[in-house]
């Protein structure tokens, strides 16, 4: 299942041949998005677009995190897709990055057959079920402009011939996969692909560049760090801390049904909202803090390991996911992180009409997988 070279190499490719409508499914813990796009003369055309909550399908609260069945889940994407007027049967759906290993590992440069050996028995060291339980894959990294691979400048050898290579090694999980496929068969989507969600948001949110930057999407239960370098992702982290938690923290701070809580935290962020007191302003705003500064201190601990490893600092950081629409949020990450910060805006890469302007600019965060998918089928059409 060759999906990770292709996926690899189209990260930063954005060209588009006339094609019929597509749609990228991305199902999350707490949602699924939906994007629908067609290609026009080399332009990605936003139709239509859509999201549900997955909390009533679980009976909880919008805003929670919920594990359904493959059934619910098919049950709430017909839905979406019916509500969202959804029009063609041509898809793509994402992998939550939940459910794969991402490494980049170290190993002796030999061909590609030696490298296809090599690989299951390397795999073991970081995969901690059978490897007959996962799928694999895995994509050499290029060296760098200086004729070095990061592998390399490690070395304290410099004089030395090459001693390695890196490869980027992925392994999914097959119950995974068979999950989606089943999930696809239910709503009748014919979906050539199964995407890491990893790729989807960095296609929708990379702009052209050489310099390490750092994606960082706020999910509902978790948030994910990407380091890209040239293109290639180079390190994944995870943080056990998302938007949910921050809803939860503070419902119990201001004494609050989940709901209530989810609502202003949606609606009023780390912004002023004339409706409370200024004391209970400050409130919302220093609980929604704390859970964010966790993140954000998580975050540049990252930056700062890469930058040790590999002697390179991070340019740029770019906010992603559902939690990155929280307003003020910018604000907020450029006082805690100390580089250039971010919001993806996937739609750019789409053309819509121009009074939809301001609504895909504060959703499109949440979004960015849902797009990336949609391009990369356009691409493949």
């Amino acid at each position: 299942m060759p999906f990770l070279q292709s996926l690899i190499s189209s990260v930063t490719s954005l060209g588009h041949k006339n094609a019929a409508s597509v749609v990228g499914v991305d199902i999350g813990s707490s949602s699924i998005k939906v994007v629908q796009l067609r290609s026009s003369r080399g332009v990605a055309i936003l139709e239509t677009y859509g999201e549900i909550a997955l909390g009533p399908y679980g009976k909880q609260p919008i805003g929670k995190v919920v594990k359904l069945s493959s059934e619910q889940l098919g049950e709430a994407l017909r839905d979406l897709l019916k509500e969202a007027n959804v029009t063609t049967h041509e898809g793509s759906m994402s992998v939550s990055f939940s459910s794969t290993m991402m490494t980049v590992v170290e190993l002796p440069k030999v061909g590609a057959e030696a490298l296809k050996r090599i690989i299951p028995l390397e795999a073991r060291k970081y995969v901690p079920v059978p490897i007959s339980e996962v799928t694999l894959d895995w994509f050499v990294i290029p060296e760098d402009e200086v004729g070095k691979s990061a592998f390399d400048v490690l070395t304290k050898d410099k004089d030395t011939k090459l001693k390695g290579q890196e490869v980027l090694l992925v392994a999914i999980q097959n119950a995974m996969l068979q999950n989606m496929q089943s999930i696809s068969s239910a709503v009748g989507l014919t979906v050539d692909f199964y995407e890491i969600e990893v790729f989807s948001a960095i296609r929708a949110s990379f702009e052209h560049g050489i310099a390490p930057m750092a994606f960082v999407d706020i999910g509902a239960g978790t948030t994910k760090v990407y380091i890209v370098e040239r293109g290639i992702v180079r390190l994944t982290h995870l943080i056990m801390v998302g938007g949910q938690q921050m809803t939860e923290t503070l419902g119990h701070a201001m004494s609050w049904e989940f709901e209530k809580a989810e609502r202003v935290k949606r609606e009023n962020g780390l912004i002023d909202n004339t409706a409370y007191s200024r004391t209970e302003n400050d409130q919302i705003q220093s609980v929604l803090l704390s859970t964010l500064s966790r993140v954000f201190t998580e975050v540049n601990r990252v930056l700062l390991s890469y930058g040790q490893r590999y002697n390179k600092n991070i340019a740029q950081v770019v906010l992603l996911g559902g939690g990155a629409s929280l307003p003020g949020i910018t604000t907020a990450a450029k006082s805690s992180l100390s580089v250039e910060v971010d919001i993806s805006h996937p739609f750019t890469h789409t053309e819509a009409p121009a009074f939809l302007d301001s609504v895909l600019q504060s959703i499109g965060p949440g979004f960015a997988v849902s797009v990336g998918l949609a391009l990369r089928k356009l691409q493949q059409k």
